[in-house]
């Protein structure tokens, strides 16, 4: 999706560091980790390069002004992004749930970075943490996406990532992810049906935020996404199903391991959320078929 060049956005909303890469996971055995994360669900504790507290330094947001500066750089579409979710969910949340929206932490870090799930390097990809209610993400994961996963680094595509992740912040403020095994696994799975639904709120969003009128300008922020975007972010979707990564490891896939769900299965909660805008379509806990 394209923002209008001329709205603003809050820069300070993202956190911006920079951490010590000492510890951390690089190379084959980064991507090694992320694969991991991704289709065990292994808490980002048990990825970690070591113990080492990560340095951190605080980046500046400001060069990040006007749609214009998102539309240009990853740094600020990120900026931009966290507050078109935040605008979409503020009214739709409490308005399909009766549940008043707040807002998650949003930091975007580089090689490491201390969380309320632990100290977390950049091989553990996009995250959510519940104890500390926010979203982390190292940008360079969606030159992975493109590179090793094989979706194209493209701006809806960054943005569907980053749609997922705050679709955990609102699971877990529906109280979702503490009620369920997320040690269960495969294409039935309590794990599985929690990151389908985190799809379909992306897809929600993506279908409507460019309705969002941003209060302050009494503009919308984002331009309603063509075609080749909204693919854009199907195509990112099932680069993270869990067939697509077994098989891309060279791995014979095996379902009974899913925790994600499948090519097949993200793409298709994503675009019911995409067309239908609901929540209540987004209840793969209450599916008999995924």
């Amino acid at each position: 999706m394209t923002f209008n060049e001329g709205v603003r956005a809050d820069t300070g909303r993202v956190r911006r560091s920079r951490g010590g890469r000492g510890a951390a996971i690089g190379g084959g055995a980064g991507l090694l980790a992320l694969l991991i994360y991704l289709v065990t669900g292994q808490d980002v504790g048990g990825l970690l390069g070591g113990t080492e507290q990560p340095t951190q330094q605080q980046v500046s947001s400001e060069d990040c002004q006007t749609g214009a500066d998102a539309n240009a750089s990853t740094d600020c579409r990120m900026v931009f992004t966290g507050e078109g979710l935040d605008e979409y969910w503020v009214a739709a949340l409490p308005d399909q749930t009766g549940i008043q929206y707040q807002e998650p932490g949003f930091e975007l870090f580089e090689g490491s970075v201390a969380t309320g799930c632990g100290n977390a390097t950049s091989a553990v990809g996009p995250f959510y943490c519940p104890p500390d209610a926010s979203v982390y993400l190292d940008i360079g994961f969606f030159d992975q996406l493109e590179s090793q996963l094989g979706a194209e680094n493209a701006p809806l595509a960054q943005m569907y990532i980053v749609a997922h992740e705050f679709g955990h912040h609102i699971q877990n403020q529906q109280g979702t992810m503490a009620t369920i095994d997320r040690q269960d696994t495969g294409p039935e799975s309590d794990g599985v049906r929690l990151e389908l639904q985190a799809d379909c709120y992306a897809g929600m969003w993506v279908g409507q935020a460019a309705n969002v009128v941003d209060p302050d300008s009494g503009e919308t922020l984002i331009q309603p996404p063509t075609r080749e975007q909204v693919n854009d972010a199907i195509d990112a979707a099932a680069a993270v199903g869990d067939d697509r990564i077994q098989a891309g490891a060279g791995q014979q896939v095996n379902p009974d391991t899913w925790t994600h769900g499948a090519a097949e299965q993200r793409v298709r909660w994503f675009t019911t959320g995409y067309e239908q805008g609901s929540m209540e379509a987004c209840d793969t806990f209450a599916a008999e078929q995924l």
